[in-house]
Parts: C-alpha cells; sequence; structure tokens
C-alpha cells in the first residue's frame, strides 16, 4: 500500500500546482460529466434576501459541469435580456423572469419547477 506523504514546505515550484484531491501534476482525476436534461428537475425561484431589496431569479438543483453551467446560464441571461452570475452552483438572473426561464429549461428538455412563493 502507497503512504501519501503530507509535505510541509517545498521550493518545487510546480508544487502549488499540484491537484488537491490525487496529488499529481498535471490532474489525473476524472473529468466530472452533466447529467443529461431528462434526468434533472431544477428549482426556479424568485429571491431578494441579501440584495438590497432587488429582485433575482434563481434556478438551482443543475448538476452540470462548470463549462456546461457557464453556457446555460449565458443562454438564459441572454433570453431575459438581464445581467446574471454563477453564485454556488446556483444561476441567479437579475430580475423576475421565471416563466421565460421555465419556459426555456423545458424547451431543452429539463423538467424544471416553479418554487417558492
Amino acid at each position: 500500500m502507497k503512504r501519501k506523504r503530507n509535505v510541509v514546505y517545498s521550493t518545487d515550484p510546480a508544487f502549488k500546482k499540484r491537484c488537491p484531491r490525487c496529488g499529481s501534476f498535471p490532474c489525473r482525476c476524472p473529468k466530472p460529466k452533466s447529467i443529461p436534461p431528462q434526468q434533472q428537475a431544477p428549482r426556479i425561484f424568485r429571491d431578494r434576501k441579501g440584495r438590497g431589496g432587488k429582485t433575482v431569479t434563481v434556478v438551482r438543483d443543475l448538476q452540470l459541469t462548470p463549462d456546461d453551467l457557464t453556457a446555460l446560464s449565458k443562454r438564459l441571461k441572454r433570453l431575459c435580456g438581464a445581467g446574471g452570475a454563477i453564485k454556488e452552483g446556483a444561476v441567479e438572473i437579475q430580475g423576475d423572469h421565471r416563466e421565460k426561464v421555465v419556459a426555456e429549461l423545458q424547451k431543452l428538455g429539463y423538467k424544471a419547477k416553479l418554487a417558492g412563493g
């Protein structure tokens, strides 16, 4: 059995580039894969907490790779004509665009549902 040693300090410039999960450079971890849209049920809701009273549309429970999540976020923001961000795996779109977002996600094959009041 191979023991993993915890290095406290190293002068090797490539040491900082090592993967925190597998410990190798370049990373040998398997690349994450997105789950197909038909197997996902994202929740879409309106939120104002912690945003100075501004309303945002939040899409949660998406299990996508970072690249796919960025592409979907860009598509939804363009559809709504608004800005937004990706925070903690959730897509946030400025303004209340829940109906547009649900229609677009259902068109893409997701089992999207409105959540909240």
